[in-house]
């Protein structure tokens, strides 16, 4: 059974073939790093204050267009008690807010992870976005993924105008435009976000699909509203599946409900020979999660995890062991190093309460009147250096302690920062950090097993901890013997552990012995004589038409991630495959 949760909102045109035959299986991917916008602006999201119960914070609120007749006309209509923008479903396309939806055309050139040093060919792909006031734009973040050129194109305009990526958050695979024309803002009214919806609710998506240029509309109701895989982001966050037909060029625009406003952001589908219109949208609870992280921060930190691995505790037999009371709590069965957990969290704690809200044996919380939710939903609330306290029970003991939240560490992440992966060549031999996107480049055969188990279940044991592998060889003199060499991970150099790529960097700059000694898995060795190394360098370089032995960012000065050598004995730190990846659900990731 084929089985697969895709990104759906980027429909791609002159796409690369690898692209375009692996994107019924994998999720739609197509970003860069891009500098903030100097001007930091304060950003508002409107949303009505309906069944407001257990729906945790409310969305912040987005401020009005600053555009002249639009703002008094919009602020006419919140004062009023009777929503004017209530639309009839069979007159949709008369409705004034889907001319806040616009077409996005963007060009992509994503890195070559194999060949680091430089990119791939360009691509381009159409998305959807839609207006959220102050000039700003909101689509998704895959839509922009690697961009070089960004443009987009309102309703019934035949213009096209270039826009800029502000900023994105690739967890919850949203990303914030704005476009400087003036001409493209004439007569905009800006979107104005409603409450979480309810099961049942009716919603209609609406965008730029595959299949014409104009506009789409497509309706359905709410089918559920749970803890949801994001697929461009591997991360899990709260979502809206709805039935409604969701189509490559969907994502990014908008979903709204009966009174035309919007409950979220169209971004992924879920495909499988046993399942059919099973569409997702981001709820404007998530969305008001990244807008606030971005106006905090002038930047995007992320979502923050509790960094501990924990098993469900249905079995009476096992709290009663463990001295559990009650029918409640979960059990700690790993805590990451490095995370702030790990300091004040043991093996075999049972987590009971979060901020004094009860967690339930099977990691579940109440959620709103009548529902209950993922545990981690809780942790998707807060913000990076939040502290929440927990109750705990250990060894028959109630305690109560305090944790900070911080990003969850990836010893193998999944996107790379600044969009160019890091690397160096010595005497030919390319090294460069393991990554997702490698891998899949790659294609996992080429990784081997031993490899490829590392990266999916082992844990960092300190921040900037990498798995640094030999790519390739490229052939010459100095290398003679290697060349067949490839995708091996080096552990040590002249007998020193290495931490990650810098670290490797730095130790071979510092490097005054006769000769390089590069350790790799299963014991091989490698050894290079360091003058005739220097030497050939250049003209490999010269050979292989690449411009610099190194990445820009290797050229720094490095800093040593690790006070002390504690943490380099314990090896890797082995975790438990999760529920995602043996379809069993009594260890879950926080």
């Amino acid at each position: 059974m084929a089985v697969s949760v895709a990104c759906c909102g980027v429909s791609f045109v002159n796409a690369p073939a690898k692209l375009l035959q692996s994107s019924s299986a994998l999720c739609f991917r197509a970003s860069s790093s891009c500098k903030l916008n100097p001007e930091k602006k304060k950003y508002t999201l409107r949303v009505r204050d309906e069944h407001s119960s257990n729906d945790g914070p409310q969305p912040m609120a987005f401020k009005s267009s600053p555009f002249g007749s639009s703002q008094q006309k919009k602020d006419k209509k919140e004062s009023q008690p009777t929503d004017l923008r209530q639309t009839d479903p069979a007159k949709i396309h008369d409705a004034s807010f889907l001319d806040a939806v616009v077409k996005v055309y963007c060009t992509h050139t994503a890195p070559d992870y194999s060949l680091p040093w430089q990119k791939q060919r360009q691509f381009t792909s159409t998305g959807s976005a839609f207006m959220i006031g102050d000039g700003k734009l909101l689509t998704n973040a895959h839509c922009v993924e690697h961009d070089t050129q960004v443009k987009v194109k309102r309703r019934g305009d035949d213009r096209k105008y270039v826009a800029k990526v502000l900023v994105r958050g690739v967890d919850c695979d949203i990303a914030l435009l704005s476009v400087e024309s003036e001409d493209f803002w004439k007569g905009a009214e800006p979107l104005r976000f409603g409450h979480l919806p309810r099961l049942q609710d009716s919603v209609t998506v609406v965008g730029y699909p595959l299949g014409g240029d104009t506009i789409s509309v497509t309706k359905g109701v709410v089918s559920r509203i749970e803890v949801t895989s994001y697929a461009h982001g591997s991360s899990d966050l709260l979502g809206i599946q709805i039935d409604a037909a969701i189509n490559p060029g969907n994502s990014g625009g908008p979903a709204f409900n009966d009174q035309g406003e919007c409950i979220g952001v169209a971004f992924q589908v879920y495909r499988s020979e046993e399942t059919e219109n099973i569409g997702y949208v981001i709820p404007t609870t998530v969305v008001s999660h990244f807008l606030t992280d971005y106006e905090r921060n002038a930047k995007y930190t992320g979502y923050p995890c509790l960094g501990v691995l924990l098993q469900k505790l249905e079995n009476p037999a096992l709290r009663e062991c463990l001295k559990v009371p009650t029918n409640e709590g979960v059990l700690v069965r790993r805590v990451e190093p490095t995370s702030d957990a790990s300091k004040v969290l043991k093996e075999g704690d049972v987590i009971v309460s979060f901020d004094d809200l009860r967690v339930g044996c099977e990691g579940t919380v109440p959620f709103r009147s009548s529902e209950r939710i993922a545990f981690r939903y809780l942790i998707s609330q807060k913000f990076a250096g939040d502290i929440v306290e927990l109750g705990i029970i250990r060894a028959g003991e109630p305690k109560k302690v305090q944790v900070v939240l911080r990003p969850r560490v990836h010893l193998v992440p999944y996107h790379i920062d600044g969009g160019q992966p890091s690397y160096i060549i010595i005497a030919g031999l390319v090294f460069t950090p393991l990554s997702e996107p490698l891998i899949e480049e790659e294609c996992e055969d080429s990784i081997g097993l031993k490899l490829l188990t590392k990266a999916r279940y082992s844990v960092a044991r300190f921040r900037g901890e990498q798995i640094v592998i030999l790519s390739q060889v490229l052939a010459n003199e100095v290398n003679i013997g290697y060349e067949d060499m490839n995708n091996q991970q080096v552990l040590k150099f002249n007998g020193t552990h290495i931490r990650n790529i810098h670290h490797l960097a730095h130790l071979i700059d510092m490097c005054n012995d006769k000769y390089l000694v590069f350790e790799f898995e299963d014991n091989y060795v490698a050894v290079l004589e360091r003058e005739a190394s220097n030497s050939a360098s250049l003209c490999i370089l010269k050979d292989y038409g690449i411009p610099s032995e190194r990445s820009a960012d290797l050229r720094e000065p490095y800093v040593d991630p690790v006070h002390d050598n504690e943490a380099l004995d314990q090896g890797f730190g082995d975790s438990p495959v999760s529920n995602l990846e043996i379809g069993f659900d009594g260890l879950v990731w926080a």
